[in-house]
């Protein structure tokens, strides 16, 4: 009876590999993958929701010629689970997060919004003390006196805990 854990194989004496047929490559670098939407889209075909976290088999791709700071940014193919019609998204590595291409939109997404508006609020204020010191000085002012009431509060907050602990 043959071991149950072979870890070597024999080769007979007489062996060749030069004989053996050259397997077929792919011709291209596609890859199949089983990954989960990472966000919640909505088909563009058949217009079927298809949630975040829902596994999918997917394509693969370099996207070649496309790099962001010598990071490979990458496409995958998925199909719709209604209609089996093909959308893609592309790896997003400046915002850490993925982009719709085509075949599919993004859901809407409250979060996303809420910080896009913090970054235009900091770009506005930004913009508007490069030309004038002294609304530079007065927003250091504002930050450093809204810092110390976050840390009086919290100070309270220690305060208050140690005392009902006791």
């Amino acid at each position: 009876m043959g071991e149950r854990k072979v870890l070597n194989k024999y080769f007979p004496p007489d062996f060749d590999p030069t004989q053996l047929p050259k397997r077929k490559r792919p011709k291209t670098n596609d890859m199949k993958v089983r990954m989960m939407l990472p966000m919640s889209v909505r088909c563009k075909t058949c217009g079927t929701f298809m949630y975040k976290g829902t596994k999918f088999n997917t394509r693969k791709e370099d996207v070649l010629g496309e790099t962001y700071l010598g990071i490979q940014i990458y496409r995958f193919y998925y199909r719709c689970t209604c209609c089996a019609a093909e959308f893609t998204m592309k790896t997003d590595p400046q915002s850490t997060d993925y982009k719709l291409e085509e075949g599919a939109t993004r859901n809407y997404e409250h979060w996303r919004e809420s910080e896009t508006v913090k970054a235009i609020n900091k770009a506005a204020k930004e913009e508007e003390e490069m030309g004038n010191a002294m609304k530079a000085l007065e927003n250091r002012t504002l930050d450093s006196k809204r810092e110390m009431d976050i840390m009086a509060a919290l100070d309270e907050m220690r305060t208050l805990k140690a005392r009902h602990s006791k």
